[in-house]
């Protein structure tokens, strides 16, 4: 009995030293509704402050949770509202009913990109930004890809699915106010992201450019999106002069969110009525590190997509004569194909290319931390890896192409396949503190993209009957490390608030192409003379860099060199090229009242292979009433990159209806200087915007105008072709030479060639109101911009007259008009109990296809995509979404017979791009949180 009493005290004790009311208390709940003056508030976070207690509000906005007796903050958080927080007393067993109303802020959120003060909302900005709620916008679509959503969510963001061009196929080109894919930056955290090692230079919107991966990151990753569609050179550096994306990882904690989405073409245009099918599989958590905010959130996603084929049939020669020595043993060329398809009993359309949507799997993992070392000072880190293993085809090579096949591997021909290996790696590590009343943040961002190809069931034709029927063809590699020190200060006690800005970066950029394997890029069929034997004749050895062919097919045209479709990079392309730039800001805000805003930023910069530049921004914002007057103007720049000027290459191209090769040489190779093409220089700009938004309570609005010039841009010419005809030209003849020895029949370069003027306006319209016994909640966005090359072409001295050459009515188009001038969202979401129901109607504009042939010129008319879901939540923690995208199944305009449709490839165009070729998209999402 003794010993039990000691033992009673002890516990009593040890519970007195540590918390009796911990061990002992009954805990109370506390409960109640969050809802704002639309009504009741799903999946908003409750959190009793200093604790790891939380919970999410249901479909009703109800939220629960269980605490001991004492005093409390509780806080409640949603992305779209201001944090709410009250104080409460807890007394034994007596529970707590505590409601929270929240005044919805909606375009109003509070953003990070555009100023280094406190954070501003959308409607304060003296720039326009777009804020978009990843996880509200997942829910509901069923687009996957972080590109594809923006195409839909964001008017002033174009991107789509390109076909037959190669590693482009799997890295959609991106453009914000219909500039190029290199002139907008993309940060995460605030942090530059690097970009992607594929420079793009086939037939697609954004040729010639090197865009930034955003399908590497994956949707569950990502809090939310800021688009800054401004010019912010002189705040962020270069690529910013259509604007800047800021993706926000996210950093919740104690919460396990996943989904798993299935979908497919359920069309009248797909194989089976059924293709294209899509899988993805997402999850999301985060733990809390200390009681100071601390966290780790980790994200991963798995993809995969099932490509699908548009193209009905093949409409040129799949047979000539040549293929039936049997039956015509004295062949000429002749068509035979129709003959020869009866005979067989085959169409057509068995002898198709693969013209739609590449294949594609693969996964990623992200992460976010942050750890606070004092109450001054936190380290954070986040980063990520992200692989995927595409394969698109090529055009299918025909029985007839005699030189391009080898018969006795693939007597019916065979549709080359590109494996597209792109690995994407990433980190950035830092530390925030404060020294005196200054902020201060030290951070190095590291970044790297690889891609490798190969290509696969192909031949290299000049092997005859030992070809292989796959090859390993090199690839690139691009790094990215950035360094940067940032100080900052707000003094509330001068005007009504300064804040000071400046710091310093350090970039250091790494390029190189790998070569392929010897097969990949060989022709075995090519000799070169070396002398005359004693009997006259000439004396050969092999040189697949010699300009004498010896292998030939049965009509006499020599058999071509190299992996068919997509031949290996040369030990000649190879290159392992750095540089360096640094940099350094100052950028300022001057509250003169509480309603008067100036910005002013300025930047100096200096690259290690082309100079220096310095650009400057200056904007205002005035508030009146309910209203806010902005306006900007800024001069800002972009680099060459890397790969713009090392990369050199033999690609096939589809040209006008034609397959040829083209090599691409560097800006000072001896094919450059031949032609004077010069080094390649920094694009300027100058850009200015105004607008006006308005709160009206339940509606809000923002217009937004812009002008941009930009000099001394930089594109991927047109082809020049040489001669070895007698009367050639000298020059003409070395240039042939030079392509002869890169296995080339024509030479493209990189050159600062035009001058351009874009001119659009964007607008924003938001409204939330109580709709029966739901929530409605509608958007209307739209933007309308046109881009124009103006003046004359920068074309060299010795190219005076080649100007539709050098910049030909092709590159123009996909410049000027291959992706919509005008789009138009309106969204509608209804929520109401358990259910909720969304329908969206875009509207892509016209655009025209990419054509040297003026006799096909053709534009696609504009045309309205609908979208409907139906969400249902099972309970708090399982939600089920079902829809269909494009859900009256519309198709672009039918392609002309001429180029634009080729030999029957493109049933839709390739060119000029608008929402893609699918058709309707239906799917299913589960989506569950814990």
């Amino acid at each position: 009995m003794i010993k039990n009493k000691y033992t009673l005290n002890k516990l009593f004790l040890l519970a007195s030293l540590f918390g009796g009311s911990v061990l002992f208390a009954q805990q109370v709940k506390v409960h109640g509704i969050v809802e704002d003056a639309n009504g009741p508030i799903a999946n908003a976070t409750v959190n009793v402050k200093g604790t790891a207690i939380n919970t999410t509000t249901d479909a009703n906005g109800f939220y629960e949770v269980l605490v001991n007796p004492g005093n409390y903050n509780i806080v409640v958080t949603k992305v779209g509202e201001p944090t709410n927080e009250q104080t409460v007393t807890i007394i034994d067993e007596q529970e707590v009913d505590l409601d929270f109303f929240l005044n919805q802020t909606d375009l109003s959120e509070v953003v990070l990109i555009g100023s280094r003060s406190i954070g501003r909302t959308q409607l304060d900005s003296s720039t326009p930004v777009d804020v978009i709620d990843i996880k509200e916008v997942t829910k509901d679509v069923g687009q996957v890809s972080l590109n594809q959503i923006l195409n839909y969510v964001a008017p002033s963001f174009s991107s789509n699915t390109q076909v037959i061009s190669d590693g482009t196929d799997h890295i959609d080109p991106a453009s914000l106010r219909g500039l190029g894919p290199d002139q907008v930056l993309v940060l995460i955290n605030g942090k530059r992201r690097h970009t992607t090692s594929l420079i793009n230079i086939n037939g697609s919107f954004g040729k010639g450019s090197v865009g930034t991966d955003l399908n590497a990151i994956p949707t569950s990753a990502i809090k939310r999106i800021e688009i800054l569609r401004d010019g912010a050179a002189a705040q962020y550096g270069s690529d910013a002069i259509a604007g800047v994306i800021n993706i926000v990882l996210d950093d919740s904690t104690d919460k396990v969110r996943a989904n798993i989405t299935y979908g497919g073409n359920l069309s009248r245009n797909a194989e089976d009525n059924f293709d294209g099918e899509t899988f993805q599989a997402n999850v999301n958590y985060g733990v809390k590190v200390g009681d100071k905010g601390g966290f780790v959130n980790l994200s991963g996603s798995y993809d995969k997509r099932q490509p699908f084929n548009r193209q009905k049939e093949f409409t040129g020669t799949i047979f000539s004569d040549y293929n039936r020595p049997d039956l015509y043993p004295n062949p000429t060329g002749v068509d035979i194909t129709d003959a020869e398809l009866q005979r067989r009993g085959e169409t057509r359309g068995d002898y198709v290319s693969r013209i739609g949507q590449s294949k594609n799997e693969g996964g990623a993992i992200f992460l976010n931390s942050l750890f606070p070392v004092s109450d001054k000072t936190e380290i954070y880190a986040f980063g990520g890896l992200n692989y995927r293993l595409g394969e698109s085809a090529a055009f299918r090579r025909q029985p007839a192409q005699l030189n391009q096949n080898v018969a006795t591997i693939f007597p019916n021909g065979y549709m080359p396949l590109i494996e597209t290996n792109n690995y994407d790696r990433s980190l950035a590590a830092g530390i925030r503190s404060e020294i005196g009343d200054w902020k201060v943040d030290f951070s190095n961002t590291y970044g790297n993209n690889t891609i490798d190809f190969g290509v696969k069931n192909t031949v290299n034709a000049s092997m005859l009957d030992s070809s292989p029927t796959s090859f390993e063809a090199g690839g690139y590699r691009f790094t990215q490390n950035t360094t940067n020190l940032d100080f900052s200060r707000y003094f509330d006690n001068a005007l009504a608030g300064i804040n000071v800005a400046f710091g310093a970066e350090f970039r250091y950029e790494n390029y190189k192409i790998v070569a392929g394997e010897e097969s990949s890029y060989t022709n075995y069929g090519k000799v070169r003379q070396i002398g005359v034997g004693t009997n006259g004749q000439p004396i050969y050895v092999p040189d697949f860099n010699g300009n004498i062919n010896t292998l030939f097919a049965a009509n006499g045209s020599a058999f071509a060199g190299g992996a068919q479709a997509f031949p290996g990079f040369l030990p000649a392309n190879e290159v392992d090229a750095s540089r360096h730039s640094v940099a350094a800001y100052l950028d300022t805000e001057f509250n003169f009242t509480k309603n008067w805003l100036v910005a002013a930023a300025v930047r100096y910069e200096d690259y290690s292979d082309f100079g220096s530049t310095l650009n400057g921004k200056l904007s205002t914002r005035y508030k009146l009433g309910n209203y806010v007057l902005r306006a900007a103007a800024s001069t800002g720049f972009r680099a060459p990159s890397l790969h713009q000027m090392y990369f050199s290459a033999t690609s096939s191209l589809f040209l006008d209806g034609s397959i040829s090769n083209s090599g691409t040489f560097t800006n000072d190779s001896r094919a450059a200087k031949l032609l004077g093409i010069p080094e390649l220089n920094e694009e300027k700009s100058k850009s200015v915007s105004a607008g006006f938004t308005a709160n009206w309570g339940k509606f809000k609005l923002s217009v937004d105008g812009y002008f941009i010039r930009i000099d001394d841009r930089i594109i991927y010419t047109g082809t020049f072709t040489g001669s070895n005809a007698t009367n050639a030209t000298t020059q003409d003849k070395e240039i042939y030479e030079l392509l002869q020895q890169a296995n080339a029949t024509s030479a493209r370069f990189f050159a600062n060639a035009i001058d351009t003027e874009t001119k659009g306006i964007d607008v924003v319209l938001t409204y939330q109101e109580k709709f029966g016994l739901g929530k409605l909640r509608a958007d209307l966005s739209a933007t309308f911009n046109k881009t124009n090359v103006v003046g004359d072409v920068h074309a060299s001295d010795l190219l005076k007259g080649k100007e539709a050459t050098y910049f030909d009515r092709s590159s123009r188009i996909y410049l000027e008009s291959a992706v919509p001038r005008t789009k138009v969202n309106l969204s509608l979401n209804y929520s109401l109990d358990k259910w909720n129901v969304y329908l969206r109607n875009v509207y892509f504009g016209e655009v025209d296809g990419a054509t040297n042939n003026l006799a096909d010129a053709q534009t696609f008319g504009g045309k309205v995509i609908t979208d409907l879901s139906f969400g249902y939540a099972v309970n708090k923690n399982i939600s089920v979404t079902i829809g269909a995208n494009n859900l009256l199944d519309i198709y672009p305009d039918k392609t002309n017979v001429g180029s634009l449709r080729g030999a029957g490839y493109f049933l839709y165009s390739r060119t000029g791009q608008q929402f893609g070729t699918g058709g309707r998209f239906a799917f299913a999402r589960l989506a569950l949180s814990l």
